[in-house]
């Protein structure tokens, strides 16, 4: 990957894990770098970085962009040709696209506060693949998710459990008898 895809990449990350459902444009890095870093860097900078016009960049800027993006100063470098991260790459890959649809998808669905928190939880997590894949289990089991949403959704499908008032004894989920072990 080049630089530049890096650059482009990392602002897309950020943008999400910033709450924006899209990318930071690179006005808004150059911004957050002299609001947050107190340096300063041009958007012109930043864009011939990011279309190859500048392939290299000096080591004060590589710093302050990876302090910026919180990364390894050594990840931003073009890798060299042939280059793979097979250990984690293929995984890793599914794993930061799923993240990133998810995001979108959060966004999307902003008018649905739950659904949309939800989605941003999911992916979050660092095995979202994982979550996916056990969100697919459970909808062949009808039985298995109708028990499970009555446990953690209390049996309103998209109302979440911190909605729940916290004294209503109707909501209070399942109880133990008295007298029995479980």
């Amino acid at each position: 990957m080049r630089l530049g895809e890096k650059i482009r990449y990392l602002r897309q990350v950020e943008g999400s894990l910033r709450g924006l459902g899209r990318e930071m444009t690179q006005q808004e890095v150059v911004s957050a770098i002299r609001r947050e870093a107190k340096a300063s860097l041009s958007q012109s900078y930043l864009s011939q970085i990011e279309s190859g016009a500048r392939p290299h960049v000096t080591n004060r800027t590589r710093a302050l962009l990876a302090r910026f993006f919180n990364v390894h100063p050594g990840y931003l470098v073009d890798d060299p040709k042939g280059y793979h991260t097979e250990l984690t790459s293929e995984l890793r890959q599914v794993e930061e696209g799923l993240d990133v649809w998810l995001m979108k998808g959060a966004e999307q669905f902003r008018k649905d506060p739950v659904l949309s928190r939800s989605l941003r939880e999911v992916a979050k997590r660092q095995d979202t693949r994982r979550c996916v894949l056990l969100l697919g289990a459970l909808a062949l089991d009808d039985g298995l998710l109708e028990r499970l949403a009555e446990l953690l959704l209390d049996g309103s499908a998209g109302r979440d459990r911190s909605a729940r008032p916290k004294n209503d004894a109707a909501n209070a989920g399942p109880r133990r008898r008295e007298g029995r072990r479980s």
